[in-house]
């Protein structure tokens, strides 16, 4: 999603994904200077996220886990054998407002699974627009109403759902989400990328 504000996050990230970073950094024997950049991330950024003091964006531990030549499922990777693999509190949940601050997407999907599918919680105030550029070729965004009434317009082509309705449409041209009811609005996001397959 494009043209989106990070709100706070709380500071309630994975222990293990901070001292994975830290572990990863001194292997390759670089300095929070030198993974900073590397990666673009600011440097106070890496030293909260090792600390455990911050719930990065996945944006952001996609660049660090692209510096340290992993992948984000590598750095998520869970080691036992427990039954309930992760429990985030809502504080924990990372946050995005739209540029006009009457939309909000929680970020309710796990960061392991972010290049194949990614979960939104949406709520919108009545006339908010969350607009968005194009995601990866293949793209299909899969936005199911839970109460209220939304529109989703793509190049001048419009359709609108109202509660208990889903829609399904190309993610990866440049569309745009708005509530076009009197009331407050609530849905379920989840965009599919697209799997290449490799044979």
């Amino acid at each position: 999603m494009a043209r989106h504000r990070t709100a706070g996050t709380g500071k309630e990230g994975s222990p293990a994904l901070g001292k994975t970073i830290q572990r990863l950094r001194k292997a390759y024997n670089m300095s929070l200077g030198d993974l900073s950049e590397t990666s673009g991330v600011a440097k106070s950024i890496i030293s909260q996220i090792e600390r455990n003091e911050t719930n990065p964006t996945i944006a952001t531990v996609w660049r660090l886990t692209r510096a340290l030549d992993t992948s984000i499922d590598e750095v998520l990777k869970s080691e036992d054998d427990t039954n309930f693999l992760e429990h985030q509190s809502r504080s924990a949940i990372p946050v995005l407002n739209s540029e006009d601050g009457l939309c909000t997407l929680r970020i309710i999907g796990a960061l392991n699974l972010v290049d194949l599918m990614q979960l939104y919680d949406f709520t919108a105030k009545p006339g908010g627009v969350l607009e968005s550029e194009p995601h990866q070729p293949g793209t299909v965004e899969h936005l199911s109403v839970l109460s209220g009434q939304l529109t989703v317009e793509i190049d001048g082509e419009a359709h609108t759902a109202r509660t208990g309705e889903t829609l399904r449409y190309r993610g990866d041209r440049p569309h745009k989400i708005s509530n076009s009811g009197e009331d407050d609005a609530h849905a379920t996001m989840a965009m599919v990328l697209r799997v290449t397959v490799v044979e």
